[in-house]
């Protein structure tokens, strides 16, 4: 298909609520009826990765992920048997630890270091890309941790969960407009090569003044999944 930039006002039509209390909601990524999400419950001083059943919205398993002071599990994807998530301190600059963890068992298989508060990850083929705090840094990784790259981002718009999807970038977070931050929301389409934005779509907010891209998202088929609130946590899903 060709892809072109545009705006478009995505409205949710299926709403899925989630029974168990997932506090600070972060990442999601899903697969057939099982739904991964990370969270942070700063009070209790824990990060989570829970793997949850769409269809019944219960949970099926769920780890603790966090490493002293690092329990901020950001943005996820799933890539293969696996799942990468940063696990990062409470801090703009502070470090993070990037972990990947089996589907399934939610066991780490490997880990790797980054000297900044790494808030997304994204896992491709053979690389993974990554946004600081309000992803102001666009970071590029092997698997194995190996620094391939950094840059500014060239949009607006505070990156809060990142898919690589058929060898383009998928983005979602809040954009400022009129100088207010977190007033606009965006999905966005990314040529993560010469970085051309290919196609944008704009979102309200919930019914509870939340923006739909506060927080996880993801895509499957001809769908948009997306989780922006914390308990009781909703997942919002939009056709396209």
């Amino acid at each position: 298909m060709a892809w072109v930039v545009y705006a478009q006002e995505a409205t949710p039509k299926l709403v899925v609520t989630l029974k168990p209390d997932l506090h600070h909601v972060q990442g999601i990524d899903l697969e057939g009826d099982r739904l991964w999400v990370s969270s942070v419950d700063a009070k209790a001083g824990k990060g989570y990765v829970s793997l949850l059943s769409v269809r019944t919205g219960e949970l099926i398993r769920q780890v603790e992920v966090q490493e002293g002071r690092r329990i901020h599990a950001g943005g996820l994807q799933l890539d293969g048997e696996s799942v990468w998530v940063p696990v990062a301190e409470y801090d703009r600059d502070g470090p993070t630890t990037v972990v990947r963890l089996h589907r399934d068992t939610l066991r780490v298989e490997s880990r790797f270091e980054v000297a900044d508060h790494i808030g997304c990850v994204a896992a491709g083929p053979d690389l993974l890309m990554g946004g600081n705090w309000d992803s102001k840094l666009l970071y590029v990784w092997t698997k194995e941790g190996r620094e391939l790259g950094r840059r500014p981002n060239p949009g607006r718009t505070g990156f809060q969960d990142l898919k690589l999807l058929g060898g383009r970038l998928l983005a979602s977070g809040n954009s400022p407009r009129e100088g207010v931050v977190h007033e606009a929301g965006a999905i966005e389409w990314w040529d993560p090569v010469t970085w051309t934005l290919l196609r944008r779509v704009t979102v309200g907010k919930t019914d509870r003044g939340v923006p739909f891209t506060n927080e996880g998202m993801t895509w499957r088929g001809e769908r948009l999944y997306l989780l922006p609130e914390d308990a009781p946590s909703r997942l919002f899903v939009v056709e396209k």
